[in-house]
């Protein structure tokens, strides 16, 4: 399977940050020698993919350094042109990974997820909208080839990060190409929500139990979407900050819970031939080893799925 990551431009942090950058690095050094998994360095993407899902003059103040002081503190991130070519090569990463999933089934971003960041702003941590700018690029991927507006897959974005994914609401409130999902913590970050196609708020504290079920009935309601306007390829951002060890997520899922929630997202989608990109999304465990171990769990559940993909046949 597939992986790309974008991890070779380090952000210049200041001491006590509370951004977690050294843990895709730690991923891709967990998993880069498993045997089922293609690791390849993405490639960042230029201005004209990048004004897609977002303003022209946003891009431009983002590569130039043009950002007010309370713009990059509503980032969280200082500038650097560091900081830009990451951001950058994050989407290439999340494009790269959709494009493959839909020769293939399943791919992966080794991060990714970057949800918080609308057309003309970035917010949490979130430069650039990697899903967004992805989903629209696949779309014109298929507009190019065929020639045809009706060829363009239509795009689900499971998003089970425990933050709602409120920049891509914000890009995709009025686009019925695009059905946006979010299954998040009802008290968190952000505190005014955008409005997703189907939202689901957790009370501070969800369990295994609760939140499956919450799910399972999230995803039933987007299965009966996919029956009346087929979806061609599905975003899971398999967020780590659901877990009880998380800094900033306020649930109470196990890891053995975060690894069902993967495994019945997957299961869905295989089942419905939906091929899948992963972004690992959010991740603030206390012990930073904790995140990095739920999130190679999310990857090897996306391994047995793209396995499963391959056995089917076409």
């Amino acid at each position: 399977m597939k992986a790309f990551h974008a991890d070779r431009q380090p952000l210049a942090l200041p001491p006590g940050h509370r951004f977690p950058a050294t843990k895709y690095r730690r991923l891709r050094t967990l998993v880069e020698g498993w045997p089922e998994l293609d690791v390849r360095e993405a490639e960042p993407v230029g201005d004209e993919l990048l004004a897609l899902a977002h303003d022209a003059g946003y891009v431009r103040a983002i590569a130039g350094n043009g950002l007010s002081a309370a713009e990059q503190r509503a980032i969280g991130f200082p500038w650097s042109e560091a900081m830009v070519e990451r951001a950058r090569c994050s989407v290439g990463a999340t494009l790269a990974a959709a494009r493959a999933a839909l020769v293939e089934g399943v791919a992966a971003n080794l991060a990714g997820g970057t949800h918080h960041a609308s057309a003309g702003r970035g917010s949490g941590y979130c430069v650039f909208n990697d899903v967004a700018v992805a989903a629209l690029a696949v779309q014109a991927d298929a507009r190019r080839e065929d020639g045809n507006e009706t060829t363009a897959p239509r795009v689900v974005v499971i998003d089970l990060d425990v933050h709602q994914g409120d920049g891509t609401a914000a890009i995709f409130a009025d686009d019925a190409s695009v059905f946006t999902l979010s299954l998040h913590g009802e008290k968190n970050f952000p505190f005014r929500k955008a409005t997703s196609d189907l939202d689901v708020g957790l009370a501070d504290g969800c369990g295994d139990a609760e939140y499956l079920a919450a799910l399972d009935a999230a995803l039933a309601t987007a299965w009966r979407e996919h029956a009346t306007r087929p979806f061609g390829l599905a975003f899971y951002l398999a967020g780590a900050d659901p877990h009880e060890g998380d800094r900033l997520g306020r649930l109470k899922l196990s890891a053995s819970g975060l690894l069902e929630r993967d495994t019945r997202v997957f299961a869905a989608l295989r089942k419905r031939r939906i091929p899948v990109a992963l972004a690992m999304a959010g991740g603030y465990g206390h012990d930073i080893d904790v995140t990095v171990a739920i999130q190679a769990a999310t990857l090897r559940a996306g391994i047995d799925s793209w396995q499963g993909w391959k056995n089917a046949g076409p």
